[in-house]
């Protein structure tokens, strides 16, 4: 506009622009908001990104459950998350529209490339966290000293081979002989290593090997599972892969091959349970303790359900709040954090209850007051190290 106008009528433009910045950036609010105090003596909402790659999954919808229901509530925090992320590209974007609405961190649900996520971080200034899956050993060893990268806690790429191994042993001592197998998403490192540990829990070889690291480095080679260098006691007569994309004549062809057992490295629960249900295939699956696993196990064929608690993820939020609060929590060496969570297995309902009931509702087991032990100016790694290995 050319036209002059009064210095009154600019001040209110002024301040209403500053208002909405402040506003898209997590700032600071009005005097009262919904009964909550927001007023300009009130702490800044803090906005924490979320990445994510599995939007619909059990354990997905637990873990953003848990953040957006009880974090949200009992902190001055704000999630924001994006669609389901489908390749690295995706997730730089994401951390691009984060840091330019005003997120002090990013926690991690999606594994395309995490070094590119972790260099994207530290070019925008924005802290960074693992809460699913660990980087690989050597990209660990190459970010650990990374200003932003706050660190990982979750099962380690060795965990997660014990898990799928553990799985398939549960079904080789059955009398198991033949199964088939949903790999979910190749890429993705700890369902690789899943896999991997079933193959050899199953008493199979891999290309001639049951040495995690020869396997490993097989299924990243060929991309899949290639059913001719499988051999061993048990028979893996169908092999699925996806990410949610697998079609009903994929799923309906591994049906027709009539496996005694239809293992899963992750997802099954969500994608197949009603078809597994019906078809009278016993299965399993490494996922999480939800509502709806719970009642696969009771009334159909659920029968191994390796898994995470949904709270499981609190501890990477401790160490976000710490780092954004100034007092970034190093290791003993003054790395990044790094610390591996097991897994909880279920074979029968009152099992799984013990876990979930535990887990449910205002009184998760990574609550408020256990969460607050490790937040704080003067929290340290062995105080954060010593919790997550209680649990």
């Amino acid at each position: 506009m050319k036209q002059r106008v009064t210095k009154v009528l600019g001040l209110l433009l002024a301040g209403v622009m500053t208002l909405g910045m402040l506003t898209a950036c997590g700032g600071k609010n009005g005097d009262t908001e919904g009964g909550k105090d927001t007023s300009s003596a009130s702490k800044e909402t803090v906005k924490i990104g979320v990445l994510v790659a599995d939007v619909s999954g059990e354990e997905a919808q637990g873990f953003r459950s848990y953040y957006e229901k009880y974090i949200a509530s009992n902190y001055n925090v704000e999630f924001t998350y994006t669609d389901a992320l489908e390749s690295a590209e995706d997730e730089k974007s994401a951390i691009e529209k984060f840091a330019s609405q005003g997120c002090k961190a990013i926690i991690s649900l999606s594994g395309s490339d995490r070094a590119q996520q972790i260099e994207t971080c530290e070019q925008y200034g924005v802290y960074y966290a693992v809460a699913s899956g660990v980087l690989e050993d050597e990209q660990f060893e190459t970010y650990k000293g990374y200003e932003y990268f706050v660190g990982q806690v979750g099962p380690s790429n060795a965990t997660e081979f014990e898990a799928g191994k553990a799985m398939g042993e549960f079904f080789k001592n059955q009398g198991t002989k033949t199964v088939a197998i949903y790999g979910a998403f190749i890429p993705n490192p700890m369902h690789v290593y899943r896999l991997a540990g079933t193959i050899v829990g199953l008493g199979d070889t891999y290309g001639g090997t049951d040495d995690m690291n020869g396997i490993i480095g097989q299924i990243f080679q060929d991309q899949t599972l290639d059913l001719s260098k499988v051999e061993g006691d048990t028979e893996v007569v169908a092999y699925l892969q996806g990410y949610g994309d697998t079609t009903t004549d994929e799923l309906n062809a591994a049906i027709q091959k009539s496996p005694e057992a239809f293992l899963s490295v992750g997802m099954a629960t969500t994608f197949f349970t009603q078809s597994l249900n019906e078809a009278g295939i016993a299965f399993s699956d490494i996922d999480s303790f939800t509502q709806a696993n719970g009642d696969a196990i009771e009334n159909g064929k659920l029968t191994y359900l390796a898994g995470k608690y949904s709270s499981s993820i609190g501890p990477v939020f401790a160490l976000v709040m710490n780092a954004v609060n100034g007092n970034v929590i190093r290791d003993d060496e003054g790395n990044a954090v790094s610390i591996s969570q097991g897994y909880l297995v279920a074979t029968d309902k009152a099992t799984f209850d013990e876990y979930y009931v535990s887990d449910n509702g205002d009184s998760p087991i990574y609550d408020k007051a256990t969460l607050d032990s490790i937040i704080g100016d003067n929290v340290t790694y062995a105080d954060v190290k010593a919790l997550v290995e209680s649990k």
